[in-house]
């Protein structure tokens, strides 16, 4: 998704890789015909690209006498968003009993990978022969589904008049939520924080997956048990009783439900027993808590620019001790980098069209110097496409740029910046973006970038960072705030951590793919974290 560029003013936790399984639902459509006397009877083969081989990792049913199937088998893969899952879906005329493919005649093939799929959430594509050629007007349909229950219940539970169990004084009471387990026996599933010495207390709300607590299951019975805490781990029992999700879903801020809790010895034992308290559910609440594929499938884009450091620390780039010298095989540290990220990222922009801006230069014909410019030298129009536009720009812009200095990053997350803050004017959760900074060293306007890294922290927007060469980083290090929040020169906090710094020496020596995981391990948290925080659902979310 591109967005064009209005006259520029003057310039003034740990890392969790995004691991969930997504559901893939394959149909067919206008399949070649292989069988004589009927129809062709159809089956789909999905392989995934391993270590630059294509391995089987699930079939579905033969759909018999049928160019059109609809497959009932799902295809179910484990998504790691930092990664480039390549998948190939290959169709087959099932002919003999044999789970040979090359003894089934080839309907056609297709390959894609699963990063385009969940972000179209739905592709149809020709299928094609081994030839390249389309397979008649064979098609394939390929819908992704997060397989995940993303509900959770929030729950403010109380107590009154409960049981007295402590000789000198009252309860101090606590709750215990159990649901079924697999073998019959009840799983502890939450543990409530003590109350001292009530017999009302009034415990913290709290929220578990609904998985967790019914297995997703609103009318599964869950037991509640409340004992009084003893500090030697013997804790007395007061009381329980059993309910369902759905039940406790009657409870409303105006009016709660109110439960009473009974120990079963101390009613077989007394005739005028009635209960040992009552635990009142004051609200019971169910949302989404929603994933970043929750935000991708829901059409989230997200927009990639690049930013090119040309400082004359990096060296003459016709030397081959430049850090920008392109060697024979036609890659450097700063290629490498923009191959690693934006490969990733090209998957999730629907027109892949990347702004690549450079800095630190001095420009033709008048050679001022530049903290922000187009590499392609349109500055009406500095979109490159794909990853390779990006790349070619940039081989194209090196003999014709003096590297300068110095080596300002503010003018370029400012530029990004205010696209960032165009968008949360579209109260949706529809862009977030991402920027990244290849450079070579010392940050030369250190307060200005705090300060521009501060702003941006409110905005729907990231910042990578990948320092090439062996320069000192600890500037790079500080302001990627995983140890410690980010101040501006002001002293402003950053709202939140949008800073990813990687060393790029730390990967000259690894598959490339390494990189990529380091570089884009806290990009899925950070979306989730903006527009949690914004408090806005993916565009097309179902309500709990």
């Amino acid at each position: 998704m591109a967005y064009t560029v209005p006259p520029s003013p003057a310039a003034p936790v740990g890392s969790h890789y995004c691991v969930c399984k997504v559901e893939l639902s394959i149909c067919g459509q206008n399949l070649l015909d292989r069988d004589v006397t009927s129809k062709s009877d159809p089956f789909c083969v999905l392989f995934m690209e391993v270590n630059g081989k294509w391995v089987e990792l699930d079939r579905t049913e033969t759909a018999v006498n049928n160019l059109n199937p609809a497959f009932a088998k799902k295809f179910i893969i484990d998504y790691h968003f930092e990664e480039v899952q390549k998948l190939k879906f290959a169709l087959f005329d099932q002919d003999k009993s044999s789970t040979q493919l090359y003894e089934h005649d080839f309907l056609g093939e297709f390959s894609c990978t699963l990063g385009t799929i969940v972000s179209s959430k739905k592709i149809t594509r020709t299928l094609l022969l081994g030839n390249g050629k389309p397979a008649g007007k064979g098609m394939i349909t390929i819908a992704a589904q997060e397989l995940s229950d993303n509900r959770v219940i929030t729950l403010s539970m109380a107590g009154r008049k409960l049981d007295k169990k402590d000789l000198f004084g009252k309860s101090d009471p606590f709750l215990e939520f159990y649901k079924p387990g697999d073998d019959g026996k009840w799983m502890l599933v939450h543990r409530t924080e003590v109350i001292k010495y009530t017999l009302d207390p009034v415990w913290k709300p709290f929220t578990v997956p609904l998985v967790s607590l019914c297995d997703g299951d609103m009318e599964k019975l869950i037991k509640v048990v409340c004992y009084d805490y003893d500090s030697d781990g013997g804790h007395d029992f007061i009381g329980e009783f059993q309910t369902s999700v759905a039940r406790l879903c009657e409870a409303q801020d105006a009016s709660p439900l109110e439960l009473e809790c009974i120990n079963p010895k101390k009613q077989k034992k007394k005739k005028n027993y009635k209960n040992s308290g009552i635990i009142i559910v004051k609200s019971c609440k169910i949302t989404r808590d929603f994933s970043f594929l929750d935000y991708i499938l829901g059409g989230c884009q997200l927009m990639f620019t690049v930013g090119i450091d040309f400082t004359a620390s990096n060296g003459n780039p016709q030397e081959p001790s430049s850090l920008h010298y392109i060697n024979p095989l036609g890659t450097n540290e700063y290629l490498s980098a923009i191959w690693a990220v934006g490969q990733i990222i090209q998957d999730y922009d629907s027109d892949k069209m990347f702004p690549a801006l450079g800095f630190g230069a001095q420009l033709p014909p008048d050679w001022k110097v530049s903290h922000e410019f187009a590499i392609n030298f349109n500055p009406r129009n500095p979109f490159c496409s794909g990853v390779e536009g990006i790349v070619q720009a940039y081989s194209a812009c090196l003999p014709h740029i003096r590297f300068y200095g110095p080596t300002n990053f503010s003018p370029i997350i400012n530029h990004v910046a205010r696209f960032a803050a165009q968008a949360t004017q579209q109260e949706s959760a529809s862009q977030y973006f991402i920027l990244l900074i290849i450079t070579d060293g010392v940050i030369s306007d250190m307060d200005e970038t705090r300060h521009a890294v501060v702003q941006a922290s409110k905005l729907p927007m990231s910042i990578i960072i990948v320092g090439v060469g062996n320069a000192d980083f600890a500037a790079m290090e500080f302001l990627d705030g995983d140890s410690r929040v980010l101040h501006s020169h002001t002293g402003e906090e950053a709202v939140r951590d949008i800073v990813q710094f990687v060393p790029f020496r730390n990967f000259r020596n690894v598959p490339k793919e390494t990189l990529a995981k380091a570089v884009l391990a806290e990009l899925p948290q950070q979306v989730v974290q903006y527009f949690k925080h914004q408090n806005l659902p993916p565009i097309n979310s179902e309500p709990a």
